[in-house]
């Protein structure tokens, strides 16, 4: 069920000035935590690396114990994550950093999207004073004579009252004009010779909704940089808008490596199934992005290179093809490209060959490996601090819990292994191997577990899974 498990197991004008950068700064500074964090103080390495991408130097696996030169070269966890989140913003010396043009987007669509221009009201809301109870709009004091007709929502405007009348009205529907108040229908009564009366005293607009009680036109309902949630989509339809000015979805294209992949059936004669085709695609759009094409080319360097400098995703996914293997060969297609290596290696298990690319100056790559839990890893360590930053989300809030039993470490890395939240803890869940699917597949988050291990009781922090939510009633402990 694993792939590459054999080899690399291891709408207004001032709105279309905005670029991405100035969004996410006005969505990081209406918030004062969860940010992706910064550098570390002192470490040289914490420069955006410019490194070329080194030569290929045989078929040893670049994760593999006793290699001091390779992971002498990796890039520190935390590291890793802030130079992705940033990556997005940065430029080639001496080059302008590309913006990413706003679009108008379609209330139906614009879901998850960032607002890149302020939802200002259109009209006053409610836009004529409407009743905000069925029963009888009445006019001076009771008791009323009361019309025939009724008043509907949706209607014209309906006849002046006069003192001493009352009509039949629905929630919704407009007040006539000179109505003092809408009576309740279980606040009144009529008489034998249909006179209505008031069963508690009725105050001057009593559950009428006036014009512009929510907001006058013009006024700011939303600012840039907020996320559109189904809320935000029903207060811009109640505004009047049928789109949204905001920031496009990044783009992705996923690359799905090997010659050794089946894409239907069982395993078989040394062919085992692709997990990562089916999977990346779904867990890519709940990070916000939009999957452009999943394509399969096995272990094939020309058309690695070809899909590479054709393609026109923001950011390409390849699986697998990370080490230094003889069928390797993301390595030696970036070098040949002239790409700009940020990330060459992260010190975290599983998943210490992921990489990060810039290909040009809008566009990005992302090589996971093959076994499909490190994938997650390199997804979620590489692949979603930059498309957050590029879709102008906020980082989410930094949170832990304690553990509830022991977990081993490495003796150098951070470790990320598959929990369930049960109550205030988290309980770490088996199989959660580099090639194992098993335990991320009933996990609501991955602990952070740092160089060393983690005690039981511990708080570490964890990373939630876009689709979890606590209380899923499978544990495999």
């Amino acid at each position: 069920m694993t792939a590459r498990s054999a080899r690399t197991g291891a709408e207004t004008d001032d709105a279309e000035d905005l670029d991405v950068e100035e969004v996410l700064a006005l969505v990081n500074d209406s918030r004062d935590t969860g940010r992706t964090p910064g550098p570390t103080p002192g470490r040289t390495s914490d420069r955006t690396p410019g490194e070329q991408v080194p030569p290929p130097t045989g078929p040893t696996r670049s994760d593999a114990p006793g290699k001091p030169d390779a992971h002498h070269r990796a890039t520190p966890w935390p590291e890793a994550r802030a130079i992705a989140a940033r990556a997005a913003r940065a430029a080639r010396p001496g080059s302008r950093t590309a913006r990413r043009t706003p679009v108008s987007v379609p209330l139906d669509a614009a879901l998850g999207l960032t607002l890149a221009a302020p939802l200002a009201a259109l009209t006053d809301l409610p836009s004529f004073d409407t009743s905000a109870m069925d029963g009888w709009a009445v006019a001076g004091p009771g008791p009323w004579d009361v019309r025939d007709e009724g008043v509907l929502a949706g209607h014209a405007e309906p006849q002046r009252l006069s003192d001493g009348e009352a009509v039949r009205i629905a929630t919704g529907a407009r007040i006539p004009p000179d109505t003092t108040a809408v009576l309740r229908s279980e606040h009144g009564r009529t008489d034998n010779q249909g006179r209505l009366h008031a069963l508690h005293d009725t105050k001057h607009g009593q559950d009428i909704r006036p014009r512009g009680q929510e907001c006058r036109d013009g006024d700011q309902l939303l600012p840039v940089g907020t996320l559109v949630t189904p809320a935000v989509l029903g207060l811009a339809a109640a505004a009047g808008y049928d789109t949204l000015t905001a920031v496009p979805r990044p783009r992705v294209e996923v690359l799905v490596l090997g010659d050794e992949l089946l894409t239907e059936g069982r395993p078989r004669e040394g062919l085992i199934r692709d997990a990562l085709g089916p999977m990346l695609p779904p867990w890519l759009r709940a990070l916000g992005a939009e999957v452009i094409a999943v394509r399969r080319l096995g272990d094939d360097a020309g058309a690695l290179h070809k899909a590479i400098t054709g393609s026109d995703a923001d950011l390409i996914i390849t699986t697998g093809g990370t080490a230094s293997g003889p069928v390797d060969h993301v390595h030696p297609t970036l070098q040949r490209i002239g790409a700009e290596l940020l990330v060459n290696g992260v010190k975290v298990r599983p998943g210490h060959p992921m990489l990060l690319a810039r290909i040009k100056e809008n566009q990005h790559l992302v090589g996971l490996p093959g076994n499909p839990l490190a994938a997650v890893s390199g997804l979620l360590t590489l692949a979603e601090p930059l498309l957050r930053t590029l879709a102008a989300h906020p980082a989410p809030e930094a949170y832990g819990l304690p553990l509830r039993d022991e977990v081993h470490g490495h003796p150098h890395d951070t470790r990320l292994i598959p929990v369930v939240l049960r109550g205030d803890s988290a309980v770490p869940l088996h199989y959660n191997g580099p090639a194992m699917l098993r335990g991320i597949a009933a996990a609501d988050a991955l602990a952070v577990v740092p160089p060393g291990g983690a005690r039981a009781g511990q708080e570490l922090e964890l990373l939630d899974l876009p689709w979890a939510s606590a209380g899923i009633g499978v544990c495999f402990t």
